[in-house]
């Protein structure tokens, strides 16, 4: 996708320690090995995924190309890997941001306008719980749930609104339905569009 902002990410050659003492930290996931896993670190406890399926490549694929054409020049869209490191014992891997171009540094990023999470079957109820809340206590104003459905349940998104320090729900659609968001990339959105890339 042209115009798409993408991290790089030098290949590690690391291994698993032998031995843990204490919680996770974002400078110990420099010395795991570059197998295809995503790790992340929630308040000093790891998490690892497997590889995302094709249903959720598509999936991500329409909301970067959706944020794409719509985001403003002071703002700028990332896909994974990109970690957003708030402090020691957090690194999360957001599938998809949008953060102002003054919060990109050489090394990494500061707090993003808004996160994407495509739930997958392995990481549906982490998406909607454990990282809801990391991201909720780290003051990230907008977080988008997207989910690209399987043979029983079609294709959807839900969007949370940082209010008092707790998302609250400011929109959701289910396979045909319309969604349109204000911000921070003003867009409107239909599920079972998005699924298809």
């Amino acid at each position: 996708m042209a115009g798409m902002a993408r991290a790089a990410v030098a290949p590690r050659s690391g291994r698993w320690p032998a031995q843990m003492d204490g919680p996770w930290t974002v400078a110990m996931l420099e010395s795991l090995p570059d197998d295809g896993l995503r790790y992340e670190i929630v308040d000093g406890t790891l998490l690892v995924s497997p590889s995302p399926r094709p249903r959720h490549q598509a999936m991500l694929t329409g909301i970067v190309r959706v944020l794409l054409a719509a985001c403003p020049d002071h703002l700028q869209v990332f896909f994974a890997p990109l970690d957003w490191q708030p402090e020691e014992h957090t690194s999360l891997e957001p599938d998809a941001l949008v953060i102002r171009r003054d919060r990109v540094y050489e090394t990494g990023i500061g707090d993003p306008e808004l996160v994407v999470e495509v739930a997958s079957p392995s990481s549906r109820r982490i998406d909607r719980t454990l990282k809801l809340d990391r991201y909720a206590a780290g003051g990230i104003g907008r977080y988008w749930i997207a989910d690209p459905g399987d043979a029983d349940h079609e294709p959807s998104v839900q969007v949370y609104d940082l209010v008092d320090g707790e998302y609250r729900s400011a929109g959701e659609a289910v396979g045909d339905e319309t969604l349109t968001v204000t911000g921070p990339v003003p867009v409107t959105m239909v599920p079972n569009q998005l699924a298809r890339g």
